[in-house]
Formats: structure tokens, C-alpha cells, sequence
């Protein structure tokens, strides 16, 4: 009788470019103005079961540069990887979600915002490099202190 496999399994199935969009809504007059944009960058990272033991893990950035209060460039982006993980502990599970595969999904949106951005006639924005496990990690506090401070019922 052969013994079923229960070794931990990790693989990329596929990495996209799930969604990008630029939007220039001041152009042209915009870009006769000289002064340096003020530029907010916003990241989210997502993850969701497809199927059984199959993981859909998305990174979205949000890049909004502003001269005073008008819109210079906006580009929304969500590089999303599809992964195979199985016979992990549910701890262990979230830890790789949370983290390793945002990790492998990050540089294709890096290059592919940057790319977007240098194709609409701006200098490219480089993404920093993002600390996903301290990113994790702060999520996971910030649940945890939300549970804590959550109000009890009693029925």
C-alpha cells in the first residue's frame, strides 16, 4: 500500500499583469509646468483561494503625482501570480501568502508601473523595495490588537 505524500508543496503556476491603467486628465497643460510633482505611492497585497490548494496572491500599487491640486499622472496597477501550496499548516499557509509569494509577484509590477509610466512621457518611478515579512507582520499585530480591543457580547 503506498503512503500518500504529505511533503509541503510550493510551486508558480503563472505570474500576470492582472490590471494597469495610466490617466494624464491635465495634459497637456500640466506638462509645461516645471515644478517637481508631489508623488504618493500606496500598496496592497491580496490573496484568495481559486481552488483546492490553488492561490491567487495580487500586488496593487497606486502612484498619484500631484503639482498643488491637480493631477500630474495616476497609474493603478495589480500584478497578480497564481501558486500551488499544499499540506502546510494554516500558520505556515498565511506566513507564505502573506509573504513569499508577494515577494515573487513584486518586481514584475516594479518593472511594469515603471514601464507605464516611462511610455506615457515621464520619467520612470521606481517602486522601493518592500519588506513584505516586516509588512506581514504588522498586519498581523495590528488584527491581533483589533480582536483584543473588540467588545465583547455575552448572550
Amino acid at each position: 500500500m503506498a503512503e500518500a505524500n504529505l511533503d509541503p508543496v510550493f510551486q508558480i503556476q503563472r505570474v500576470y499583469l492582472k490590471d494597469i491603467s495610466l490617466e494624464q486628465p491635465n495634459s497637456p497643460e500640466i506638462l509645461l509646468n516645471q515644478e517637481q510633482p508631489a508623488v504618493d505611492i500606496q500598496l496592497g497585497v491580496d490573496a484568495m483561494p481559486i481552488t483546492d490548494g490553488l492561490y491567487e496572491v495580487s500586488v496593487t500599487a497606486t502612484v498619484h503625482t500631484k503639482i498643488e491640486d491637480k493631477t500630474v499622472f495616476m497609474v493603478e496597477a495589480k500584478q497578480a501570480g497564481i501558486f500551488e501550496i499544499r499540506n502546510m499548516p494554516p500558520e505556515q499557509l498565511n506566513a507564505v501568502l502573506g509573504i513569499a509569494c508577494p515577494q515573487i509577484v513584486y518586481p514584475y509590477l516594479r518593472g511594469n508601473v515603471a514601464d507605464v509610466i516611462q511610455r506615457g512621457g515621464f520619467p520612470p518611478v521606481n517602486l522601493a523595495e518592500i519588506n513584505f515579512q516586516a509588512m506581514f507582520e504588522q498586519q498581523q499585530a495590528a488584527a491581533a490588537s483589533a480582536a483584543q480591543e473588540a467588545p465583547q457580547i455575552i448572550v
